[in-house]
């Protein structure tokens, strides 16, 4: 595993080639009020590029260009808070979308358990530590064992999207899951707008 970490923003000129595996680290679970601190990107060749963006510093226009280039499909794991996430602070829609959390529900039917650390293991066989996870990510300086935590978040995906895949096809749900992705922006900024908590899809009162 190789981590690099970028201030601010990514450098000119890196990339990714098709799919790119994100995931963001923030002060809490609150976009309102728990800022975005990092994001970890990785091409699923064992390397992961760390973004750690500080307090009211989110120019980053290389990173939000990737964000926004169709031609490159975001690979997450829980996009819904991410992609919001990003929007609040980066102010742009990132799209297309994947998300391994979205394909496993579909998928694994047989299974209540959709976490990235129940995936790895039940998947790849991989065991991840999670201890990093509550961690003080807004610190001016991140600790090597939260590198290779926030690390770790992304240089997987390409694996396990490969395995989901499998499963969505052999089940013929592949074109819902790509519904659903393709969803996922709007969905995120129905989160941010205020409508997190409300199904307005239900028939309600």
């Amino acid at each position: 595993m190789t981590i690099t970490l970028h201030q601010g923003d990514l450098p000119d000129g890196l990339s990714f080639g098709n799919i790119v595996a994100i995931d963001t680290e923030t002060l809490g679970l609150r976009p309102q009020r728990d800022r975005l601190c990092l994001v970890q990107l990785s091409s699923g060749d064992g390397t992961a590029h760390l973004v750690q963006l500080k307090q009211g510093q989110y120019d980053a226009p290389n990173l939000k260009k990737l964000m926004a280039d169709t031609a490159v499909t975001k690979l997450f794991h829980f996009a819904r808070f991410d992609v919001g996430v990003m929007y609040k602070y980066l102010g742009v829609v990132t799209t297309p979308i994947y998300c391994t959390k979205i394909a496993s529900r579909l998928a694994r039917t047989f299974t209540g358990h959709h976490s990235l650390k129940t995936l790895c293991k039940d998947l790849l066989g991989v065991d991840l530590d999670k201890q990093q996870q509550t961690t003080d990510w807004g610190a001016d300086t991140l600790t090597p064992e939260q590198m290779n935590y926030a690390a770790s978040d992304v240089l997987y995906l390409h694996r396990m999207k490969d395995e989901l895949d499998k499963i969505l096809a052999r089940e013929g749900r592949s074109g819902l899951a790509q519904a659903c992705f393709d969803f996922l922006p709007h969905r995120a900024l129905l989160d941010i707008a205020g409508w997190e908590d409300e199904d307005i899809f239900s028939h309600g009162s």
